[in-house]
């Protein structure tokens, strides 16, 4: 890490350099899938027949790939929503890495433990609206 970058510019960097790495894996797994129409199994789903807040992520990722807004929405929403928040954050994160203005949440959104609380929150209320 660049220590001469102010604290808030450096964190950004490193928050893009970790959606970077999320975002290649995923269009990753996503391409493969497209191409040779293999697809990561769900443990989950092969253990309980039921469907995790994950499953349909690689198809949606795939419907990405063509800009299929819809079936990309009907495979996982869930997935989608969250990616399109973290793709909010990124802009917000890019601007702040290039020198530009650093975007302040509200208090109670910077703790991070809000955010995971709220991520698990919506997985489980999204896994058994899907599985009713």
């Amino acid at each position: 890490m660049d220590n001469s970058l102010p604290n808030s510019r450096s964190s950004a960097v490193e928050r893009l350099r970790s959606v970077a790495a999320f975002s290649l894996v995923g269009a990753g797994l996503s391409l493969t899938y497209r191409l040779t129409g293999w697809g990561l199994p769900c443990p989950w789903r092969m253990l309980t027949g039921t469907l995790c807040p994950l499953c349909g992520a690689t198809h949606m990722g795939s419907d990405l790939l063509t800009l299929d807004f819809a079936a990309a929405w009907s495979h996982n929403a869930f997935v989608l929503s969250w990616g399109l928040i973290l793709a909010v954050f990124t802009a917000f994160w890019a601007v702040e890495a290039v020198g530009g203005p650093a975007v302040r949440r509200v208090k109670v959104l910077q703790r991070t433990n809000v955010w995971w609380a709220a991520l698990g929150l919506t997985a489980v209320a999204f896994t058994v609206v899907r599985n009713l």
